[in-house]
């Protein structure tokens, strides 16, 4: 009978480094318990007792600091990289370090990059899969097309599957921030109907889900779609919010009248709209959404 130190490979649990562990890494973790060894990579200690408790064991390094991530080379066999870029700058100097970190071992054989469906930029509400062409209006859309295109090199000179998903709005009643009803309580205007944009969804339950899928099923530097199948306006999805939360339904304003009072961050989401084809999260990472729609989860 073989010691645990001695137990053939086959049995040890693969290990994954979480980058950017925050409200979906730690639904994650918590998804893959008892079947992974997961690390998480924080650069605040403050946060260790939080991760330790969700059961992922913590590492304290700063995507900034490239010094503080030598440690990284050669712990995981996969990872997932969920941190934002820096709020600067057109290209992503947090991924390219985090890539050069772990490429000083070939160990990683795994690595899912979570983007957003922001590189797109305006599609005039048409729907598309991801053979569409990038098309970044913002800087923080175009850092995002740079770290894909890293992750997706990194994968091919690497030997890696490489899988990146395009994420939209992230929602859900347990998540900071995550629930329409906070923005509703204060009256936020939406734009009237002639000048709304289609927006697209995924519940964050549903997004650790489709984390968790690609890690597992994900086709090496493929591109694949996190939403789920809601097909609504902006002004659509608060309205249903606000009927199933029993509040009055948001004041609408012309996009001539957003411009004058709105920030440009506001703006930059409104003047943005298109639909998404998901197919590929269903065909072939095979998730089976659990809130399929905005109204299943906004229910729930």
């Amino acid at each position: 009978m073989p010691t645990p130190s001695t137990r053939p490979t086959r049995f040890r649990r693969p290990v994954l480094l979480i980058v950017g562990c925050g409200d979906v890494g730690l639904r994650v973790v918590r998804l893959l318990a008892g079947r992974w060894r997961v690390l998480a990579l924080t650069s605040t200690a403050a946060r260790a007792p939080e991760l330790r408790a969700a059961g992922a064991v913590p590492l304290v390094g700063d995507l900034d600091t490239p010094a503080t991530l030598g440690r990284l080379a050669g712990l995981a066999d996969a990872v997932l990289h969920l941190a934002p870029p820096a709020r600067d700058g057109d290209t992503d100097e947090r991924t390219r370090h985090l890539l050069d970190a772990l490429s000083r071992q070939g160990r990683v054989r795994r690595l899912v990059y979570g983007s957003t469906t922001g590189v797109y930029g305006d599609a005039g509400g048409a729907r598309f899969d991801e053979t569409r062409a990038v098309n970044p209006a913002t800087d923080r859309a175009r850092r995002r097309v740079d770290a894909e295109a890293r992750v997706r090199w990194f994968g091919r000179r690497a030997g890696v599957r490489a899988t990146v998903l395009r994420i939209p709005g992230i929602y859900a009643g347990d998540r900071p921030g995550g629930h329409p009803r906070e923005r509703l309580a204060k009256a936020t205007p939406v734009l009237v109907a002639e000048d709304d944009v289609f927006t697209n969804h995924i519940h964050a339950d549903d997004l650790a889900r489709a984390c968790v899928a690609a890690l597992h099923r994900g086709l090496p530097q493929r591109i694949v779609h996190a939403s789920d199948h809601t097909d609504l306006r902006m002004g659509e999805y608060f309205d249903l919010a606000a009927d199933l939360c029993g509040l009055p339904r948001p004041p609408r304003i012309t996009r001539a009248e957003a411009e004058r009072t709105m920030s440009p961050m506001q703006m930059s989401f409104w003047s943005e709209s298109r639909r998404l084809d998901n197919r590929r999260l269903v065909a072939e990472l095979r998730v089976v959404l659990r809130y399929p729609t905005v109204r299943d989860g906004l229910i729930a």
